[in-house]
């Protein structure tokens, strides 16, 4: 049976990601630090400085309510939005490039805490600060702009365990709640997709972190179900490796391809590789 989307909590698993993060940080060796990411152009010890910027920004702005001096207009569309965010990235990276390893990891210690309680304290079905700006949403709730959090904080620490070489956090309990997040991208991501009323899509993405999504049309709109429906218009399947690299475009759609495996409508199926769960 299909069943409508329900809120995804994550609120409880910042502390224990946080904590893996430490406990690998705390373990690298100074060379470690200086080794690319598949964030090009960063480094492991940029994305680490980038982590700790998302963290003091969060509670400057959300905990504090501090608006500092505007730089620039506010951004005025979705691609303007991105290149501010990427300058702000940049230039944070840029500074803390005067940072020493064991500053950023005594750092991270004392702000990632901070950032739990103040998730911890939200009502989860209050309106968020900002929307989930990928997901089409100018205002979306708590849960979803947290959530969002989560993937980003999780998919960051992938970058450095790969370039590191240190397992990644594929097991159900990391992975899941990544990738049932992304998929609340659906709905948006199909939004110019005109097909006839109860036409469905179903996404099924394997591992031991995969499951089944139903993206249903209503109206004049698209709806995400948990589950199967029964007789599809096209079904996706996915790895579960391969969906959480494209979806943070980590792998290019072109790439991506030839490793989806469509049955029924191919151009309704294909349209998933157009799904970005990160602002880019």
């Amino acid at each position: 049976m299909l069943r409508v989307a329900e809120p995804i909590e994550t609120v409880e698993l910042f502390p224990a990601l946080h904590a893996e993060l430490l406990v690998l940080l705390r373990r690298l060796e100074p060379a470690d630090w200086l080794k690319p990411t598949t964030a090009t152009p960063w480094s492991v010890k940029d994305m680490v400085a980038h982590l700790l910027d998302t963290d003091m920004r969060r509670l400057s702005a959300q905990r504090d309510r501090f608006s500092p001096p505007a730089a620039a207009p506010a951004p005025a569309t979705y691609h303007e939005l991105v290149a501010l965010l990427n300058q702000l990235n940049a230039d944070w990276v840029k500074a803390a490039q005067r940072l020493s390893p064991r500053l950023l990891i005594e750092l991270l210690d004392l702000i990632g805490p901070q950032v739990h309680q103040l998730f911890s304290a939200l009502d989860p079905l209050a309106p968020a600060r900002v929307g989930v700006a990928w997901a089409g949403e100018s205002s979306s709730y708590n849960w979803f702009d947290i959530a969002r959090e989560y993937t980003e904080k999780w998919h960051h620490q992938q970058h450095i365990r790969e370039a590191v070489g240190a397992a990644l956090q594929t097991t159900r309990r990391w992975m899941y709640p990544v990738l049932d997040t992304f998929l609340r991208g659906l709905p948006h991501t199909y939004r110019e997709v005109i097909a006839a009323d109860e036409t469905t899509l179903v996404v099924t993405i394997s591992g031991d972190a995969g499951g089944d999504w139903t993206l249903k049309r209503i109206g004049q709109s698209w709806q995400l179900y948990h589950g199967a429906a029964a007789t599809p218009a096209s079904h996706v399947r996915l790895d579960q490796d391969i969906a959480w690299r494209l979806f943070t475009n980590g792998l290019s759609p072109h790439t991506a391809r030839s490793h989806l495996a469509i049955e029924g409508d191919p151009a309704l199926g294909e349209q998933l590789l157009a799904l970005l769960a990160i602002m880019a």
